[in-house]
């Protein structure tokens, strides 16, 4: 049997999740906690395979709470979070696994969670680009600067930025939304080291912005 606790500070969430895994073979629900730091308390108590963490909860969130648990436990965060800062911090914190709720079916939960007790990395498809781009950070989260620091989709980004393309054709051409082509776009400023779009298209293009000296 492959032991899972779930954490939730949403109770009726919470519920939810344990009633599809307990109608699973192999599986067994063996605790609940609704912080961080209830988790931590409860996982040494009951020794799951599999914690289940939310990100966002009071006292303790889950991106604190994910280091200790992965010292006792496989983590899997399972959240409605999909941002690029939280699943980065939640991976380098030690988070073996990260579902988006509302893109996975029960059996997909299911399938997740003994995949992670078997040893393999379950990564929802909506963040995968996000946790490869973590990857080519260094272990303090800092980037090499430049454009050779960018990203296979920054660089596209990019591409389209030089083209004149605003932030909506971007988002409608690549199937992304608007949101995730700002966070890109601020990635990418970052990166080139430059302050809004025309400075980034100069970096890009190799040219000195008008009014400074090549």
């Amino acid at each position: 049997m492959t032991r899972v606790l779930i954490v939730d500070d949403n109770a009726v969430l919470r519920r939810g999740v344990a009633s599809l895994l307990e109608a699973a073979d192999g599986i067994e629900v063996v605790g609940e906690a609704g912080t961080g730091k209830e988790a931590i308390a409860l996982a040494n108590e009951v020794a799951p395979d599999i914690v289940l963490l939310d990100v966002r909860m009071p006292v303790m969130d889950g991106i604190a709470a994910a280091g200790p648990l992965s010292q006792i436990a496989k983590v899997m965060m399972l959240t409605y979070a999909e941002d690029e800062e939280r699943v980065s911090q939640a991976i380098r914190a030690g988070a073996s696994g990260y579902m988006v709720h509302g893109r996975f079916s029960p059996e997909e939960l299911e399938q997740a969670v003994i995949g992670l007790a078997e040893g393999r990395n379950v990564i929802s498809p909506s963040v995968v680009s996000v946790v490869f781009d973590a990857l080519r950070e260094g272990p303090d989260g800092t980037e090499p600067e430049g454009p050779a620091a960018l990203t296979e989709r920054e660089a596209e980004i990019m591409n389209l930025l030089a083209q004149g393309r605003s932030n909506g054709a971007i988002a409608t051409e690549l199937f992304i939304s608007e949101k995730t082509v700002k966070n890109h776009i601020n990635r990418i400023y970052s990166k080139l080291g430059v302050a809004n779009r025309a400075e980034a298209i100069a970096a890009h293009l190799g040219v000195a912005p008008k009014g400074q000296e090549a």
